[in-house]
């Protein structure tokens, strides 16, 4: 491949020198004399899962030589592949296109959406078996070259930060995947848009679409800071999407899934807006290789707005889930996902449930697991949540003790002054 000397250091020919600017104001003496630098900002000491044994710093050691600012998506990508794991700091500055091309552009040669949809109509193929042939082969051929465009890999050592206004990626998808040391801030991330989602006749009991791609994910990596971001579908909510089969054409996965060994996270002050499956930690209940002893994940001054499910589905992980805001309308289906050997711990949390839906609907029972909660609010009101999920479920009820205590905080509001503070302060556009 064709290369070229750019600042000192060699670049991929495929994005020229202007790719990379150099930033040079991010030093120490800039800092002191202007303030903080956001950008160089570590995770306090005590702040979560995120912060134990080594805590998370990102790149807040990075020389002059790799703070990047950066413009596309293909300059981010240049910047997290220049300088190996050396500490960085990448800087995005207005809203990265990760998906500019039409979802033609990434179709394999004989790939027919018509003709999967009359190959695998259940009239004909039926609900037994998984699909199989041609037409399942060319989607996933498709489904290869979109993932290629719209993932981005992030490195070791790295600070991920938006500066100025309306910083953010929309339709990509950040992978944090088997690393150490990760801060994600300031961004707006646009769930991406899978073109290519499967039919899985076998899932449920009439089929289900099912597609591929988080706005951000964190795979077997360990000390990842994601704070202030807004995840969002912006333009393409579920609302806009068709139906095939009787079934939602389902083009979005997860707005954020922690997953596979991830370990020592800490989630704050983010948005979480308009989603079905929103956040999932540990993906599998036969991980238990990757994931028995880890997961361990804080969620505080979150705010979760208009989601369906998953705030958090949780399996395996010692979850700390406290002062978080859940402000819920009429497709509200819960926010506690109780899966295999979670070890949930939700305390001072505060729910804005509307009219008919009670607060029974907040905990989901996927396995028997026991649980802890403390403290949280519904409507303002004083709610012990396990007990009004157990009144409404004698059949399979949930324990409560869910045989640990967090000690990794630093302030725990008052739940009745969550929605407040959180209304407040969360998202991208309150990082500054």
């Amino acid at each position: 491949m064709h290369t070229q000397r750019c600042h000192g250091r060699v670049i991929s020919g495929l994005v020229g020198c202007t790719a990379l600017v150099l930033v040079v104001t991010g030093t120490a003496g800039t800092a002191q004399a202007h303030g903080r630098d956001t950008a160089r900002q570590t995770l306090a000491a005590g702040d979560g899962w995120g912060s134990a044994t080594t805590g998370t710093n990102g790149g807040a050691a990075a020389d002059p030589a790799h703070v990047y600012t950066v413009t596309t998506w293909a300059e981010l990508k240049a910047a997290f592949a220049d300088g190996g794991t050396a500490p960085k700091i990448v800087k995005v500055r207005g809203t990265l296109d990760a998906d500019g091309s039409t979802c033609d552009d990434f179709a394999a040669d004989g790939y027919d959406f018509d003709q999967y949809l009359a190959d695998y109509d259940p009239a004909v193929w039926g609900y037994e078996n998984e699909v199989s042939g041609a037409q399942e082969d060319l989607r996933a051929a498709s489904a290869t070259a979109q993932a290629k465009a719209i993932k981005a890999t992030v490195p070791a050592n790295t600070t991920l930060i938006g500066v100025g206004k309306n910083a953010g990626i929309v339709g990509g998808s950040l992978q944090i995947t088997g690393v150490d040391n990760v801060i994600v801030r300031g961004l707006t991330l646009e769930s991406p848009l899978d073109c290519f989602p499967q039919w899985d006749p076998t899932d449920g009991d009439t089929g289900n679409w099912n597609s591929e791609y988080d706005a951000a994910v964190v795979y077997g990596s360990t000390h990842v800071w994601l704070d202030h971001n807004t995840f969002t579908d912006g333009d393409h909510p579920d609302s806009t999407l068709p139906t095939y089969y009787g079934r939602l054409y389902q083009q979005h996965d997860g707005e954020l899934d922690i997953v596979r060994g991830a370990d020592h996270v800490t989630a704050s002050w983010n948005v979480f807006a308009d989603h079905d499956k929103t956040l999932m930690i540990g993906n599998s209940d036969s991980a238990a290789a990757t994931d028995e002893g880890r997961l361990r994940v804080t969620l505080h001054h979150n705010l979760f707005k208009n989601l369906v499910e998953r705030a958090p589905r949780v399996r395996f992980g010692q979850v700390d889930v406290y002062n978080n805001s859940y402000v819920a309308n009429a497709d509200y289906g819960y926010s506690f996902g109780i899966g295999f050997k979670s070890q949930l711990y939700a305390e001072k949390n505060s729910f804005t449930l509307p009219a008919g839906v009670g607060a029974d609907t907040i905990l989901h029972r996927w396995n028997d697991y026991p649980l802890t909660e403390k403290g949280n609010v519904v409507n303002g009101v004083a709610t012990d949540i396990i007990a009004a999920y157990n009144a409404a479920n004698a059949a399979a009820p949930l324990r409560s003790g869910a045989g640990w205590v967090p000690a990794l905080r630093l302030h725990v509001d008052p739940a009745k002054t969550v929605t407040r503070t959180v209304l407040r302060s969360a998202g991208a556009a309150h990082l500054y």
